[in-house]
């Protein structure tokens, strides 16, 4: 994985411009937004939004994968690993699906709030 168009904030941060560069094992690469960073059950988890060559998502699909970082050394790319058990998965997708709510029920707030 290779980082591309990452600017940096007061966390390192900026989930609305970040993109990852993801090798895939069939030896292809896909440019991929990052939506957001999860924690599960003391586990963090990254949420891939693939995108085409035109920079687009237009099926809507979403990748989860375990994610980690090297505290000792903070420049060291970060670890992605296949989440394999289902059970995982799901409280993931879970997670997932709850920051989503979030987000809409945030917009609506701010909607109410220009409105007003």
């Amino acid at each position: 994985m290779s980082k591309q168009n990452i600017p940096e904030d007061g966390n390192g941060y900026d989930a609305e411009e970040m993109t990852v560069d993801l090798d895939l094992e069939d030896g292809t690469t896909v440019t991929c937004a990052v939506i957001t960073i999860l924690t599960v059950s003391g586990r963090d988890y990254i949420v891939l939004l693939p995108l085409n060559e035109a920079g687009d998502n237009t099926e809507g699909e979403v990748w989860f994968y375990r994610y980690s970082e090297n505290p000792d050394n903070p420049n060291e790319e970060p670890t992605l690993d296949y989440i394999e058990d289902d059970e995982e998965y799901e409280a993931v997708a879970e997670a997932f699906d709850e920051y989503l709510d979030a987000a809409e029920f945030d917009e609506l707030l701010e909607g109410d709030a220009e409105e007003t």
